[in-house]
Protein backbone atom coordinates (compact mmCIF):
# COMPACT_ATOMS: atom_id res chain seq x y z
CA UNK A 1 0.00 0.00 0.00
CA UNK A 2 1.34 3.93 -0.63
CA UNK A 3 1.17 6.36 1.98
CA UNK A 4 -2.26 7.46 0.65
CA UNK A 5 -3.90 4.47 0.93
CA UNK A 6 -2.20 3.74 4.57
CA UNK A 7 -3.53 6.66 5.33
CA UNK A 8 -7.57 6.42 4.59
CA UNK A 9 -6.93 3.18 5.80
CA UNK A 10 -5.87 4.64 9.39
CA UNK A 11 -8.48 7.03 9.26
CA UNK A 12 -10.98 4.44 8.79
CA UNK A 13 -9.53 2.96 11.88
CA UNK A 14 -9.99 5.94 14.06
CA UNK A 15 -13.24 4.72 15.77
CA UNK A 16 -13.54 5.75 19.37
CA UNK A 17 -14.32 3.35 21.77
CA UNK A 18 -17.49 4.33 22.61
CA UNK A 19 -18.67 4.21 18.56
CA UNK A 20 -17.19 0.73 18.60
CA UNK A 21 -18.95 -0.49 21.82
CA UNK A 22 -22.24 1.47 20.75
CA UNK A 23 -22.70 0.10 16.46
CA UNK A 24 -20.99 -3.27 17.27
CA UNK A 25 -22.39 -5.92 15.22
CA UNK A 26 -23.90 -7.61 18.04
CA UNK A 27 -25.48 -6.85 21.33
CA UNK A 28 -24.07 -5.59 23.83
CA UNK A 29 -25.24 -5.24 27.61
CA UNK A 30 -23.78 -5.57 31.53
CA UNK A 31 -25.64 -6.23 34.90
CA UNK A 32 -24.89 -6.00 37.92
CA UNK A 33 -24.69 -9.83 39.90
CA UNK A 34 -28.57 -9.27 40.45
CA UNK A 35 -29.11 -9.22 37.20
CA UNK A 36 -30.41 -5.76 36.75
CA UNK A 37 -29.36 -3.71 34.00
CA UNK A 38 -26.42 -0.90 33.73
CA UNK A 39 -25.38 -0.78 30.16
CA UNK A 40 -26.64 -1.32 27.21
CA UNK A 41 -25.47 -0.67 23.58
CA UNK A 42 -27.18 0.89 20.61
CA UNK A 43 -27.69 -2.25 18.58
CA UNK A 44 -29.33 -4.21 20.98
CA UNK A 45 -31.67 -1.15 21.94
CA UNK A 46 -32.37 -1.18 17.98
CA UNK A 47 -32.92 -4.88 17.90
CA UNK A 48 -35.85 -4.55 20.93
CA UNK A 49 -37.18 -1.31 19.82
CA UNK A 50 -36.31 0.49 23.73
CA UNK A 51 -34.76 3.79 24.63
CA UNK A 52 -31.65 3.67 26.51
CA UNK A 53 -33.57 5.27 29.92
CA UNK A 54 -36.30 2.44 29.52
CA UNK A 55 -33.74 -0.55 30.22
CA UNK A 56 -30.97 0.81 32.26
CA UNK A 57 -31.17 0.93 36.45
CA UNK A 58 -34.88 -0.29 35.74
CA UNK A 59 -34.65 -3.89 34.10
CA UNK A 60 -33.06 -6.91 35.19
CA UNK A 61 -31.96 -9.10 31.99
CA UNK A 62 -34.25 -11.85 33.16
CA UNK A 63 -37.11 -9.93 32.20
CA UNK A 64 -36.40 -9.85 28.66
CA UNK A 65 -36.81 -13.15 27.86
CA UNK A 66 -39.94 -14.98 26.74
CA UNK A 67 -41.40 -17.08 29.91
CA UNK A 68 -39.65 -19.72 29.18
CA UNK A 69 -36.16 -18.30 28.74
CA UNK A 70 -36.75 -16.54 32.29
CA UNK A 71 -37.14 -20.32 33.67
CA UNK A 72 -34.35 -21.51 32.17
CA UNK A 73 -32.18 -18.39 33.09
CA UNK A 74 -33.25 -18.92 36.41
CA UNK A 75 -32.85 -22.84 37.04
CA UNK A 76 -29.83 -23.25 34.69
CA UNK A 77 -27.84 -20.19 33.61
CA UNK A 78 -27.72 -18.39 36.50
CA UNK A 79 -26.55 -21.40 38.32
CA UNK A 80 -24.12 -21.66 36.18
CA UNK A 81 -22.64 -18.85 35.97
CA UNK A 82 -22.07 -18.34 39.83
CA UNK A 83 -20.24 -21.25 39.15
CA UNK A 84 -18.18 -20.86 36.27
CA UNK A 85 -18.26 -17.24 35.64
CA UNK A 86 -18.76 -18.14 32.06
CA UNK A 87 -21.43 -19.20 29.66
CA UNK A 88 -21.50 -19.35 26.22
CA UNK A 89 -23.26 -19.79 23.14
CA UNK A 90 -27.06 -20.30 25.04
CA UNK A 91 -30.07 -19.94 23.21
CA UNK A 92 -32.65 -17.85 24.16
CA UNK A 93 -35.45 -15.45 23.02
CA UNK A 94 -35.91 -12.46 24.27
CA UNK A 95 -39.18 -9.98 24.17
CA UNK A 96 -39.14 -6.01 21.98
CA UNK A 97 -41.01 -3.34 23.03
CA UNK A 98 -43.57 -4.38 20.88
CA UNK A 99 -43.69 -8.13 21.96
CA UNK A 100 -41.28 -9.43 18.82
CA UNK A 101 -39.89 -12.47 19.79
CA UNK A 102 -35.92 -12.57 18.78
CA UNK A 103 -33.93 -15.31 18.61
CA UNK A 104 -30.58 -15.16 20.25
CA UNK A 105 -27.46 -17.15 21.17
CA UNK A 106 -26.32 -15.44 24.67
CA UNK A 107 -22.53 -15.79 26.02
CA UNK A 108 -21.83 -14.00 29.79
CA UNK A 109 -18.95 -13.15 31.70
CA UNK A 110 -18.72 -12.07 34.88
CA UNK A 111 -15.90 -9.35 35.94
CA UNK A 112 -14.19 -9.79 39.05
CA UNK A 113 -12.29 -7.06 41.08
CA UNK A 114 -10.03 -7.58 43.73
CA UNK A 115 -9.78 -10.59 45.64
CA UNK A 116 -11.93 -12.15 42.83
CA UNK A 117 -15.13 -10.68 43.90
CA UNK A 118 -17.71 -10.92 41.27
CA UNK A 119 -18.70 -7.01 40.34
CA UNK A 120 -20.42 -7.18 37.23
CA UNK A 121 -21.78 -9.57 34.65
CA UNK A 122 -20.98 -8.70 30.80
CA UNK A 123 -23.17 -10.14 28.26
CA UNK A 124 -22.69 -10.34 24.39
CA UNK A 125 -25.51 -11.23 22.40
CA UNK A 126 -25.65 -12.62 19.02
CA UNK A 127 -28.60 -12.02 16.59
CA UNK A 128 -30.10 -16.24 15.39
CA UNK A 129 -33.03 -15.33 13.70
CA UNK A 130 -31.33 -16.51 10.62
CA UNK A 131 -30.41 -19.47 12.30
CA UNK A 132 -33.58 -20.18 13.51
CA UNK A 133 -34.86 -19.99 9.94
CA UNK A 134 -32.55 -22.44 8.93
CA UNK A 135 -32.82 -24.59 11.95
CA UNK A 136 -36.84 -24.59 11.66
CA UNK A 137 -36.20 -25.41 7.47
CA UNK A 138 -33.72 -28.46 8.67
CA UNK A 139 -36.53 -29.39 11.24
CA UNK A 140 -39.04 -29.23 8.63
CA UNK A 141 -37.44 -31.05 6.24
CA UNK A 142 -36.43 -33.54 8.42
CA UNK A 143 -40.01 -34.22 9.54
CA UNK A 144 -41.24 -34.22 5.85
CA UNK A 145 -38.73 -37.15 5.14
CA UNK A 146 -39.97 -38.44 8.16
CA UNK A 147 -43.24 -38.43 6.74
CA UNK A 148 -42.12 -39.68 3.31
CA UNK A 149 -40.11 -42.52 4.59
CA UNK A 150 -43.16 -43.21 6.76
CA UNK A 151 -45.99 -43.25 3.73
CA UNK A 152 -43.43 -45.36 1.68
CA UNK A 153 -42.80 -48.06 4.39
CA UNK A 154 -46.72 -48.41 4.41
CA UNK A 155 -46.90 -48.33 0.99
CA UNK A 156 -44.42 -50.83 0.83
CA UNK A 157 -46.25 -52.88 3.50
CA UNK A 158 -49.59 -52.35 1.47
CA UNK A 159 -47.78 -54.16 -1.35
CA UNK A 160 -46.32 -56.66 0.31
CA UNK A 161 -50.02 -57.55 1.71
CA UNK A 162 -51.38 -57.38 -1.75
CA UNK A 163 -48.46 -59.21 -3.37
CA UNK A 164 -49.36 -61.83 -1.07
CA UNK A 165 -52.83 -61.65 -1.21
CA UNK A 166 -52.41 -61.86 -5.07
CA UNK A 167 -50.45 -64.66 -4.66
CA UNK A 168 -52.03 -67.19 -2.57
CA UNK A 169 -55.21 -66.66 -4.85
CA UNK A 170 -52.90 -67.39 -7.69
CA UNK A 171 -51.98 -70.55 -6.32
CA UNK A 172 -55.60 -71.18 -5.13
CA UNK A 173 -56.58 -70.60 -9.06
CA UNK A 174 -53.16 -73.00 -10.25
CA UNK A 175 -54.27 -75.55 -7.99
CA UNK A 176 -58.47 -75.71 -8.98
CA UNK A 177 -56.76 -75.95 -12.19
CA UNK A 178 -54.69 -79.24 -11.90
CA UNK A 179 -55.66 -82.70 -10.19
CA UNK A 180 -55.27 -82.59 -6.14
CA UNK A 181 -53.37 -85.84 -6.49
CA UNK A 182 -52.88 -88.36 -9.72
CA UNK A 183 -54.99 -91.82 -8.93
CA UNK A 184 -53.10 -94.84 -7.98
CA UNK A 185 -53.56 -97.70 -10.35
CA UNK A 186 -52.68 -100.85 -9.60
CA UNK A 187 -49.60 -101.99 -12.10
CA UNK A 188 -48.79 -98.63 -13.30
CA UNK A 189 -46.29 -95.84 -11.78
CA UNK A 190 -48.12 -92.46 -12.06
CA UNK A 191 -45.77 -88.96 -11.31
CA UNK A 192 -46.15 -85.21 -11.95
CA UNK A 193 -44.90 -82.06 -11.73
CA UNK A 194 -46.13 -78.22 -11.87
CA UNK A 195 -43.22 -75.90 -12.08
CA UNK A 196 -44.36 -71.84 -11.93
CA UNK A 197 -42.50 -69.76 -13.08
CA UNK A 198 -43.49 -66.77 -11.45
CA UNK A 199 -45.54 -67.12 -8.12
CA UNK A 200 -47.49 -63.76 -9.46
CA UNK A 201 -48.92 -65.16 -12.37
CA UNK A 202 -51.57 -67.79 -13.60
CA UNK A 203 -49.86 -70.21 -15.73
CA UNK A 204 -51.71 -72.05 -19.10
CA UNK A 205 -50.05 -75.39 -18.57
CA UNK A 206 -51.98 -78.58 -17.45
CA UNK A 207 -52.05 -82.37 -17.38
CA UNK A 208 -54.63 -84.67 -15.78
CA UNK A 209 -54.81 -88.45 -15.13
CA UNK A 210 -58.48 -90.14 -14.84
CA UNK A 211 -60.32 -93.37 -14.95
CA UNK A 212 -62.32 -94.63 -18.37
CA UNK A 213 -63.94 -97.55 -16.89
CA UNK A 214 -62.22 -100.57 -16.43
CA UNK A 215 -58.51 -101.20 -17.12
CA UNK A 216 -58.09 -98.02 -18.93
CA UNK A 217 -57.34 -94.41 -18.47
CA UNK A 218 -57.97 -91.08 -20.44
CA UNK A 219 -54.21 -88.69 -19.73
CA UNK A 220 -53.83 -85.54 -21.25
CA UNK A 221 -50.95 -82.62 -20.93
CA UNK A 222 -50.58 -79.36 -22.45
CA UNK A 223 -50.10 -75.55 -22.51
CA UNK A 224 -52.51 -72.76 -23.60
CA UNK A 225 -50.72 -70.09 -25.22
CA UNK A 226 -50.23 -66.74 -22.72
CA UNK A 227 -50.59 -66.25 -18.81
CA UNK A 228 -52.97 -65.07 -16.92
CA UNK A 229 -57.06 -64.73 -16.07
CA UNK A 230 -57.46 -65.23 -19.69
CA UNK A 231 -54.73 -68.48 -19.98
CA UNK A 232 -56.72 -69.68 -16.89
CA UNK A 233 -60.15 -69.92 -18.32
CA UNK A 234 -58.88 -71.00 -21.63
CA UNK A 235 -57.07 -74.03 -19.63
CA UNK A 236 -60.49 -74.77 -17.14
CA UNK A 237 -62.20 -74.86 -20.39
CA UNK A 238 -59.98 -77.70 -21.73
CA UNK A 239 -59.92 -79.79 -19.14
CA UNK A 240 -63.32 -79.74 -18.49
CA UNK A 241 -63.77 -80.42 -22.49
CA UNK A 242 -60.86 -82.87 -22.87
CA UNK A 243 -62.71 -85.29 -19.90
CA UNK A 244 -66.40 -84.82 -21.18
CA UNK A 245 -64.98 -85.67 -24.76
CA UNK A 246 -63.02 -88.98 -22.92
CA UNK A 247 -66.23 -89.77 -21.83
CA UNK A 248 -68.21 -89.78 -24.90
CA UNK A 249 -65.77 -91.83 -27.47
CA UNK A 250 -61.74 -92.30 -26.20
CA UNK A 251 -60.13 -92.34 -29.20
CA UNK A 252 -57.32 -89.30 -28.67
CA UNK A 253 -58.29 -88.27 -32.03
CA UNK A 254 -61.27 -87.70 -31.84
CA UNK A 255 -60.76 -85.93 -28.15
CA UNK A 256 -58.54 -83.13 -29.86
CA UNK A 257 -61.17 -82.92 -32.56
CA UNK A 258 -64.03 -81.97 -29.96
CA UNK A 259 -61.38 -79.18 -28.08
CA UNK A 260 -60.71 -77.88 -31.55
CA UNK A 261 -64.23 -77.28 -32.56
CA UNK A 262 -65.08 -75.73 -28.60
CA UNK A 263 -61.76 -73.32 -29.06
CA UNK A 264 -62.78 -72.50 -32.15
CA UNK A 265 -66.46 -71.79 -30.76
CA UNK A 266 -65.35 -70.32 -27.39
CA UNK A 267 -62.81 -67.99 -29.20
CA UNK A 268 -64.08 -67.25 -32.46
CA UNK A 269 -63.61 -63.71 -32.55
CA UNK A 270 -60.83 -63.76 -29.88
CA UNK A 271 -57.94 -66.48 -31.19
CA UNK A 272 -57.24 -68.77 -27.93
CA UNK A 273 -55.21 -71.67 -28.56
CA UNK A 274 -52.88 -74.71 -27.30
CA UNK A 275 -50.48 -77.52 -27.75
CA UNK A 276 -51.73 -80.99 -25.77
CA UNK A 277 -51.23 -84.72 -25.91
CA UNK A 278 -54.04 -86.51 -25.13
CA UNK A 279 -54.24 -90.46 -24.80
CA UNK A 280 -55.38 -93.54 -23.15
CA UNK A 281 -53.21 -96.55 -20.68
CA UNK A 282 -54.93 -99.94 -21.18
CA UNK A 283 -53.79 -102.10 -18.67
CA UNK A 284 -52.44 -105.72 -20.39
CA UNK A 285 -51.51 -107.47 -17.81
CA UNK A 286 -47.70 -107.09 -17.17
CA UNK A 287 -47.88 -104.67 -20.43
CA UNK A 288 -49.44 -101.33 -20.54
CA UNK A 289 -50.65 -100.50 -24.26
CA UNK A 290 -50.55 -96.45 -24.80
CA UNK A 291 -52.45 -94.82 -27.45
CA UNK A 292 -51.82 -90.78 -27.82
CA UNK A 293 -52.21 -88.10 -30.52
CA UNK A 294 -50.72 -85.06 -30.34
CA UNK A 295 -51.84 -81.13 -31.21
CA UNK A 296 -48.48 -79.47 -32.24
CA UNK A 297 -47.17 -80.75 -28.90
CA UNK A 298 -43.19 -81.67 -28.46
CA UNK A 299 -43.19 -85.71 -28.97
CA UNK A 300 -43.53 -87.88 -25.66
CA UNK A 301 -40.47 -89.26 -24.66
CA UNK A 302 -39.69 -93.25 -23.99
CA UNK A 303 -37.12 -94.53 -21.66
CA UNK A 304 -36.32 -98.16 -22.49
CA UNK A 305 -35.43 -100.69 -20.53
CA UNK A 306 -32.13 -101.17 -21.89
CA UNK A 307 -30.90 -97.75 -21.21
CA UNK A 308 -31.99 -96.30 -24.94
CA UNK A 309 -34.43 -93.38 -25.31
CA UNK A 310 -37.08 -92.89 -28.03
CA UNK A 311 -39.60 -90.24 -29.17
CA UNK A 312 -42.63 -90.86 -29.72
CA UNK A 313 -43.71 -89.03 -32.52
CA UNK A 314 -47.00 -87.88 -34.04
CA UNK A 315 -46.34 -85.79 -37.34
CA UNK A 316 -48.59 -83.61 -38.67
CA UNK A 317 -50.12 -82.61 -35.59
CA UNK A 318 -51.58 -79.30 -35.91
CA UNK A 319 -52.24 -76.45 -33.03
CA UNK A 320 -55.40 -76.72 -31.39
CA UNK A 321 -57.74 -74.09 -31.81
CA UNK A 322 -56.21 -72.12 -35.01
CA UNK A 323 -57.92 -73.73 -37.96
CA UNK A 324 -61.26 -75.42 -38.17
CA UNK A 325 -60.19 -78.64 -39.68
CA UNK A 326 -57.21 -78.78 -37.64
CA UNK A 327 -55.97 -82.81 -38.20
CA UNK A 328 -54.37 -84.87 -35.35
CA UNK A 329 -52.26 -87.88 -35.86
CA UNK A 330 -52.27 -90.77 -33.89
CA UNK A 331 -49.36 -93.10 -32.32
CA UNK A 332 -49.41 -96.33 -30.04
CA UNK A 333 -46.73 -97.44 -28.05
CA UNK A 334 -46.31 -100.68 -25.37
CA UNK A 335 -44.73 -100.22 -22.18
CA UNK A 336 -42.77 -103.38 -21.17
CA UNK A 337 -41.87 -103.92 -17.78
CA UNK A 338 -38.94 -101.21 -16.55
CA UNK A 339 -40.16 -98.55 -18.90
CA UNK A 340 -41.65 -95.24 -18.69
CA UNK A 341 -43.75 -92.76 -20.93
CA UNK A 342 -42.93 -88.58 -20.11
CA UNK A 343 -44.58 -85.48 -21.71
CA UNK A 344 -43.71 -82.57 -20.61
CA UNK A 345 -44.44 -78.69 -21.68
CA UNK A 346 -41.95 -76.67 -23.72
CA UNK A 347 -41.05 -74.32 -20.37
CA UNK A 348 -38.80 -77.08 -19.90
CA UNK A 349 -37.16 -76.91 -22.94
CA UNK A 350 -37.18 -72.95 -23.03
CA UNK A 351 -35.31 -72.45 -20.11
CA UNK A 352 -32.24 -70.57 -19.78
CA UNK A 353 -29.38 -72.29 -17.82
CA UNK A 354 -26.91 -70.20 -15.11
CA UNK A 355 -24.38 -70.53 -18.05
CA UNK A 356 -26.88 -68.23 -20.76
CA UNK A 357 -28.09 -70.41 -23.21
CA UNK A 358 -31.10 -72.26 -23.22
CA UNK A 359 -31.60 -75.64 -22.42
CA UNK A 360 -32.57 -77.04 -25.71
CA UNK A 361 -34.41 -80.25 -26.46
CA UNK A 362 -31.34 -81.65 -27.40
CA UNK A 363 -29.85 -81.26 -23.96
CA UNK A 364 -33.44 -82.44 -22.40
CA UNK A 365 -33.15 -85.83 -24.41
CA UNK A 366 -29.17 -86.63 -23.26
CA UNK A 367 -30.62 -85.53 -19.59
CA UNK A 368 -33.36 -88.37 -19.76
CA UNK A 369 -31.22 -90.73 -21.93
CA UNK A 370 -28.82 -90.67 -18.44
CA UNK A 371 -31.80 -91.35 -16.35
CA UNK A 372 -32.70 -94.58 -18.50
CA UNK A 373 -33.71 -97.25 -17.26
CA UNK A 374 -35.86 -95.23 -14.58
CA UNK A 375 -39.31 -95.07 -13.37
CA UNK A 376 -41.65 -92.32 -13.64
CA UNK A 377 -41.40 -91.03 -9.52
CA UNK A 378 -37.08 -90.84 -10.23
CA UNK A 379 -37.79 -89.30 -13.59
CA UNK A 380 -40.00 -86.63 -12.33
CA UNK A 381 -37.62 -85.95 -9.10
CA UNK A 382 -34.84 -85.47 -11.20
CA UNK A 383 -36.03 -83.43 -13.61
CA UNK A 384 -37.93 -81.01 -10.62
CA UNK A 385 -34.43 -80.92 -9.20
CA UNK A 386 -33.17 -79.61 -12.98
CA UNK A 387 -36.01 -76.85 -12.95
CA UNK A 388 -35.27 -75.93 -9.17
CA UNK A 389 -31.21 -75.40 -10.72
CA UNK A 390 -32.61 -73.03 -13.50
CA UNK A 391 -33.40 -70.67 -10.83
CA UNK A 392 -34.81 -67.45 -12.57
CA UNK A 393 -34.01 -68.42 -15.76
CA UNK A 394 -37.25 -70.04 -16.40
CA UNK A 395 -39.37 -67.91 -18.70
CA UNK A 396 -42.59 -69.96 -18.74
CA UNK A 397 -44.65 -72.57 -16.80
CA UNK A 398 -43.42 -76.23 -16.93
CA UNK A 399 -45.78 -79.16 -16.43
CA UNK A 400 -44.26 -82.97 -16.35
CA UNK A 401 -46.21 -86.32 -15.99
CA UNK A 402 -44.77 -89.66 -16.38
CA UNK A 403 -46.48 -92.74 -16.93
CA UNK A 404 -43.96 -96.07 -16.12
CA UNK A 405 -44.82 -99.70 -15.92
CA UNK A 406 -42.97 -100.87 -12.55
CA UNK A 407 -40.23 -103.16 -13.37
CA UNK A 408 -40.45 -106.72 -11.91
CA UNK A 409 -39.78 -106.28 -7.77
CA UNK A 410 -40.38 -102.66 -7.79
CA UNK A 411 -42.48 -102.75 -5.14
CA UNK A 412 -45.68 -101.28 -4.24
CA UNK A 413 -44.19 -98.32 -3.85
CA UNK A 414 -43.54 -97.75 -7.46
CA UNK A 415 -47.11 -97.55 -8.42
CA UNK A 416 -48.30 -94.47 -6.53
CA UNK A 417 -48.18 -91.25 -7.80
CA UNK A 418 -47.27 -87.89 -6.85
Amino acid sequence: MDKAELAQFAALLEDSTEDLYDNAPCGYLSTLMDGRIVKVNATLLNWLGYRGDQLVGRVHFADLLTAGGKLYHETHFAPLLAIQHEVSGIALELKGADGRRLPVLVTSVVKTGAGKQPQLIRTTILDARDRRTYEIELLRARKEAERASAEAERARLVAETERARLQQVVSILQKSLLPPELPQIPGLQAAAYYHPASVDEIGGDFYDLFPLGGDRWGFFLGDVCGKGPQAAAVTSLIRYTLRAAFLIDSDPVHTLTVLNAALREHYDDDLRYCTAIAGTVTMNNDRVAVTLASGGHPPAVLLRADGTVDLVHTPGGMLVGVLTDSRFTPATVTLEPGETLLLYTDGLTESRTKAGPRYSEEDLYAFVRSLAPAGAHATIDALADLLESFGDGLEDDTALLALGNPAPGAGIDAAGSS
